[in-house]
């Protein structure tokens, strides 16, 4: 509970004397490179590898012959968005952008570089972190629509390839009861999720304390509270939008 209190003044810390609107742009802009551009290639190759992988496993389990083929198609479309694109996604960024945001302020804070930013009387929390937050914020989702793009696209690619089904059945199938709200979900998730990895990272960053050794346990709790924090609230958000938004 002591550490739940502490973060939670530290995020209530970033919105205390705060730098003016323009100084934000464009640390802004260069946490949106590190965070969303640098981090393009592996989520489309984890993301289309996912797709593709859930569109064979699922028709090698469709063993009865009264279940229609393009209904591969649909849980492939219904995995990637509400899961994978959103969830899968994230936890592979939390590994990637929560130890890079960690071990980045964790090296700062031993280095001395954030004292001698408050020396100079700049509130080093809100100059450091609050672009993070807010580029994880922009392009985090970004990425997820991407990851949802591609993992339907690797399982068209995958099934269409290995002749588990043709190509009109599975756009069939992803077209077939198709509710918008699902995409309303998911990138809710994606937000909530972005928020998680770049708050909690850079907390576990901001606040270490020794040498070398203490930068690199910091970006493995980051890493791991961060991947647990996404679980947890994956199954909140379920529990309280699955009726809204699903129609379920």
């Amino acid at each position: 509970m002591q550490t739940l209190g502490k973060y939670f003044i530290f995020i209530k810390s970033l919105f205390v004397n705060r730098e003016k609107f323009r100084v934000y742009i464009g640390l802004t802009i260069d946490e949106c490179i590190r965070i969303g551009i640098d981090s393009v290639f592996i989520v489309v190759i984890t993301s289309t590898f996912i797709g593709a992988v859930a569109a064979v496993q699922t028709a090698y389990n469709l063993v009865s012959p009264a279940i229609p083929l393009y209904v591969i198609g649909t849980i492939v479309r219904d995995m990637a968005i509400l899961e994978f694109a959103p969830t899968i996604t994230c936890i592979v960024l939390a590994g990637k952008v929560g130890s890079n945001i960690a071990g980045g302020l964790g090296t700062m804070r031993i280095t001395e570089q954030i004292d001698a930013i408050d020396v100079m009387g700049i509130n080093a929390a809100s100059y450091l972190v609050l672009p993070k937050i807010v580029a994880a914020l922009i392009t985090i989702p970004m990425l997820c629509v991407i990851a949802g793009f591609l993992s339907i696209l690797g399982g068209y690619i995958s099934g269409t390839l290995t002749d588990a089904l043709t190509p009109s059945q599975y756009i069939y199938g992803i077209r077939w009861d198709f509710f918008p709200g699902k995409v309303y979900f998911a990138v809710i998730k994606s937000f909530v999720y972005a928020y998680l990895i770049a708050s909690i990272s850079s907390f576990k960053g901001f606040f270490t304390r020794g040498g070398a050794l203490e930068v690199g346990q910091s970006s493995t709790r980051a890493v791991t509270n961060s991947t647990i924090a996404i679980l947890f609230a994956d199954y909140i958000l379920a529990q309280l939008l699955a009726d809204v938004l699903l129609g379920q």
